[in-house]
């Protein structure tokens, strides 16, 4: 995926970009899911802004869809919930395809679409992907049951690969990656959530939880997002450099504010830091840097300077 050398930059908070264009999220149990449905436009207008920003992958708006959410929330039926699904990745291949149209630049690479799919504690709606407290209740076949219809929608759409992303606990990697390997010509990511310097939230130690993966043929990285940018580092540098990824990590952080189930994130914007600290995340082995909650377009594009400081956008 990624030439030698090369960082692929990936994209930022979605659903921050959708409250900023005035769309209500907050509550939601489908979150920026819903809008799949409601304004579909509006997705492919932040797809185009991180893309104009030198995004190199974007990240499909189906985080928190799932057959079964949009069967209990939309009242869809399973194949109007499949196709919803789908339409994700659809949104984003033809926000892909308007911006290779109007480049004039020879030098970027055709951007990849990542079908996103959270954890099954983001159905739930109710912070679990940040504990992973469900997972003590369920088996990993379950686990895989409840994931694959996503996987196979998103797959079947023509996602170029999965985003396995704010995984809370090794079960349910171990899970998703095993349920991979069912569509052995899919490539994928896999991406833990954490909740200190050291382990995953469920409290798994994060270079333990990497490990059963490290070198999977399917994944292009393994690697953590939605925490806090100052613990990434440390995290990293706990695996050894022997045992770590062949693809290379992914890295992601949220801008650093807290997240309160109840009230959202905090009040009073955090200075992004993916700018200040993506060579130090690439000289531990990040082959893939971009931002997950309350990252912007503009956070984006500081990077991609820091990054690829001579890479003309359009």
């Amino acid at each position: 995926m990624a030439a030698e050398g090369e960082v692929l930059i990936v994209d930022g908070g979605l659903a921050t970009e959708l409250e900023a264009a005035g769309l209500q999220l907050q509550g939601d149990p489908l979150w920026s899911a819903r809008i799949l449905q409601t304004n579909p436009q509006a997705i492919k207008n932040v797809h185009a802004s991180y893309l104009s920003c030198g995004a190199d992958v974007i990240t499909t708006a189906t985080y928190q869809g799932s057959v079964a959410g949009f069967m209990k929330y939309l009242g869809l039926t399973s194949e109007k919930a499949d196709q919803l699904l789908q339409s994700g990745v659809q949104l984003a291949k033809e926000a892909v395809t308007e911006f290779l149209s109007e480049s004039r630049s020879s030098e970027r690479a055709m951007p990849l679409v990542a079908g996103s799919i959270g954890p099954y504690g983001a159905f739930l709606c109710d912070g679990s992907e940040y504990s992973g407290d469900y997972v003590e209740r369920m088996t990993k076949e379950e686990l895989k049951n409840w994931h694959r219809p996503q996987m196979q929608s998103l797959i079947t759409a023509g996602a170029d690969l999965i985003a396995m992303e704010t995984i809370p606990s090794q079960k349910e990697g171990e899970a998703m990656v095993e349920l991979l390997r069912e569509f052995p010509n899919t490539k994928g990511w896999l991406s833990f959530s954490c909740k200190d310097e050291q382990c995953i939230c469920h409290g798994e130690r994060f270079a333990d939880a990497v490990k059963f993966v490290i070198n999977s043929d399917q994944l292009v990285a393994i690697g953590l997002n939605c925490c806090p940018p100052d613990i990434v580092s440390s995290l990293l540098a706990t695996v050894e450099q022997s045992k770590r990824p062949k693809g290379g990590w992914i890295v992601y952080p949220n801008s650093g504010e807290k997240w309160n189930a109840n009230t959202g994130w905090g009040s009073g914007r955090v200075k992004s830091q993916l700018a200040e600290l993506a060579l130090e995340w690439k000289e531990l082995g990040a082959k893939w840097i971009g931002g997950c909650c309350r990252n912007t377009p503009v956070d984006i594009a500081e990077l991609r300077c820091v990054l690829k400081p001579n890479l003309k956008l359009k």
